[in-house]
């Protein structure tokens, strides 16, 4: 029998496809579901303890008392103000000891896979778990980008490198060759909607979403759903590239019949490697 596996979710649908494949398999689990980011409705009736982002320290107690050896951190959660965390000892420590880390996301997220596993847990990527998850490589829909649109790639995934050095996000939307948003602490959902207040006449955008460069792939892939593709459509945009192997695609065939339902592509794409 597989390790019992410790979820720690966030939002979103994939904590729950990671329950349901930890029950279709008859691996034992537990979830330790953040409050104000992880959906009641998702963890349904899985067996769960619900603990503030500022409780990392009696969350891993209560990962240790389930008898969990492998951790997967799996849903987006949102940056909180520091007066939201209330942080408990251990984890007001834990701040201070990754000091300016904390101002990065994947950082921050590099300095919490640390704290797991000085605490004796094995973390894990979700691919470990659901690799049917993954973007595969190539055009999924009957709609293929044109010649702009490839070059509207290209030029997205040159400035998401860049940006991910900076380790500031993972999207971008260019159309035409003009960059017209890059993902901050707002997040995808609303860089889409900020763009559709900017786009151009002619020819509509492209939404690129890659990993950093030297990113963890254990944390924080990037993530498309069906609801990314109605974003997409209201504000204009024409497609999504994704990279290719390193990025999580929940519900890929309601993705692509939505795609194909909306007129726009979804293209599996190699990461900027310049």
């Amino acid at each position: 029998m597989r390790p019992k596996l410790g979820i720690v979710a966030g939002g979103g649908g994939f904590p729950g496809l990671l329950i349901a494949a930890c029950r279709a398999e008859g691996r034992p689990f537990h979830v330790l579901a953040l409050s104000g980011h992880a959906d009641p409705a998702v963890i349904a009736d899985a067996p769960a303890d619900w603990i503030r982002l500022g409780e990392a320290g009696s969350g891993f107690v209560r990962l240790h008392a389930a008898g969990v050896e492998e951790v997967v951190m799996i849903g987006p959660v949102r940056r909180p103000a520091l007066r939201e965390l209330a942080p408990d000892l251990r984890t007001a420590r834990f701040f201070a000891k990754v000091g300016l880390k904390a101002l990065g996301d994947d950082g921050l997220l590099r300095a919490v896979v640390h704290e797991l596993e000085e605490e004796g847990f094995r973390v894990v990527g979700i691919d470990e778990v659901l690799a049917d998850c993954l973007a595969p490589a190539g055009l999924w829909t009957r709609l293929a980008p044109d010649a702009q649109a490839e070059a509207d790639i290209r030029r997205g995934l040159e400035v998401a490198a860049g940006l991910g050095r900076l380790d500031v996000g993972q999207a971008v939307v260019v159309q035409q060759g003009i960059v017209l948003g890059v993902e901050a602490i707002e997040g995808t959902d609303r860089l889409i909607r900020r763009c559709a207040d900017l786009r151009r006449e002619g020819p509509g955008g492209v939404l690129v979403k890659v990993r950093k460069p030297g990113q963890d792939r254990r944390i924080d892939l990037p993530t498309i759903g069906p609801a990314t593709l109605a974003g997409a459509a209201a504000a204009g945009l024409r497609g999504i590239a994704v990279e290719a192997g390193g990025s999580l695609v929940l519900g890929r065939p309601q993705v692509i019949d939505e795609a194909d339902r909306l007129g726009l592509f979804v293209v599996g794409v190699l990461g900027w490697s310049g």
